[in-house]
Formats: structure tokens, sequence, C-alpha cells
């Protein structure tokens, strides 16, 4: 009983840690699409944004540092910080 626990315990492990990964890019602001609330950068990554942030408060030029995970098409930020 105490082994099925552990391997319970460590499959959680596993997944939240898969879960929880992230990744980070830097670069301009180069497009902004307002109706679909996505943002395209210099590198040419397209990521949706996240709840509480209107693509309207963004402007293209503008240097952002996002937090995302996803890969491929499906870019989901989960930060937007704009890069002073």
């Amino acid at each position: 009983m105490r082994v099925i626990k552990l391997l319970i315990v460590g499959a959680a492990l596993l997944v939240a840690t898969g879960v929880a990964s992230a990744a980070n890019v830097t670069a301009k602001i180069t497009k902004i699409n307002p109706k679909t609330d996505a943002i395209t950068l210099s590198d040419g990554k397209v990521f949706t944004l996240p709840e509480g942030i209107e693509a309207e408060s963004l402007k293209v030029g503008q240097t952002v540092d996002v937090t995302y995970s996803g890969s491929g098409l499906k870019l989901k930020a989960s930060k937007v910080h704009v890069v002073k």
C-alpha cells in the first residue's frame, strides 16, 4: 500500500512539473490583433494574451518580456511585461 502511495505522489509531481514549465522571450511587438487578443513579436512568434491584459494596452514597437507556455502555433502568454 505504501509503495502505491509513493508511486501516485511521484506521478503527480511529474505531471505538475510538466504543466508548470514555462519559457520567456524578450522582443519587440511587430503586430497586434485586438480581435483575437494576440501579439506578434519580432522573432515571428504569436502569443495569445492572458485574461487581464488587453491587446489595446500594448503598442507596436514596444519591447516586451513574455512568459509563456505551449509550442508551435499555440503559444499562450501568462505574463507580459513592457521593458523600458
